[in-house]
């Protein structure tokens, strides 16, 4: 198992207060690795921190404000003196007919899943280049491999992660760093819980997916430790679909999510 260990090392998990981010902040602490908490809500991230072996640290932050992701950039080396691990997982998933859509609700969601997302991620990647080395992990969404209804700016969000994910890889591979990112499903977290409720639901969405049940978002995280590790040393610009095979199996099912 020593490859994919993460002792000794530090690492930013954005979005990390509930869900997926909780689970993928408790997979990284239990490889090893000391980790920095990034949300809106510091009560939230202190019950996550609480759990954590590796003298976590919480920053409070949204990263949808315009200076947010260089101040939690500074705050995270600051407080780990080095990032060699980055998941950004922090993220804004809406909902609607595409025609109710309005500029605000677009820009909302390209603030913290793109404009958020790449931003903290050049600030950090100045310290990865100077230490020759470094995985960033991008959370994107089966949204962007496949037609999702009603989700086409969230789609259009995560479909720029995919993009930025591989150029990224291409531009810092030759310094040592490594760039992926997973794709989940659908995964049982909050976000579900309302739908999850409707009678019939849970059936239908079973029997779109090939494995015949929903994603847990320990699921998400242990590939996340995979990529962060060096278990996953000859692995980047990858896309990597955490979805229990809907992505690839989807027309088989009559339909999407």
């Amino acid at each position: 198992m020593e490859p994919f260990s993460l002792e000794g090392r530090t690492a930013v998990v954005t979005g990390a207060s509930r869900g997926i981010g909780t689970a993928i902040a408790r997979a990284l602490d239990t490889a090893g690795a000391r980790v920095a908490l990034v949300a809106r809500s510091a009560d939230e991230l202190a019950k996550v921190a609480a759990d954590l072996a590796h003298d976590p640290v919480v920053i409070e932050a949204d990263l949808g404000e315009p200076d947010a992701p260089l101040a939690v950039a500074s705050r995270a080396l600051d407080a780990l003196g080095a990032v060699d691990v980055l998941v950004n997982n922090a993220g804004i998933g809406v909902r609607m007919d595409s025609t109710e859509l309005d500029g605000d609700t677009i820009d909302q969601i390209h603030r913290v899943n793109v404009r958020g997302l790449l931003l903290l991620t050049t600030a950090l990647l100045p310290s990865m280049v100077e230490r020759g080395a470094g995985s960033i992990v991008n959370v994107s969404s089966v949204s962007s491999q496949v037609g999702t209804p009603r989700r086409a700016a969230y789609a259009a969000s995560k479909g720029a992660v995919d993009a930025l994910t591989r150029s990224l890889a291409m531009e810092y591979g030759p310094k040592g760093i490594r760039v992926n990112a997973v794709a989940p499903g659908v995964i049982v977290t909050a976000m579900w819980e309302r739908n999850r409720a409707v009678p019939g639901v849970i059936e239908e969405i079973e029997s779109q997916i090939a494995l015949r049940r929903w994603g847990l978002p320990e699921d998400v995280a242990d590939v996340v430790v995979f990529l962060a590790s060096d278990a996953s040393r000859y692995i980047t610009a990858q896309t990597i679909e955490v979805d229990g095979g809907m992505a690839s199996t989807l027309d088989l099912y009559g339909g999407a999510v």
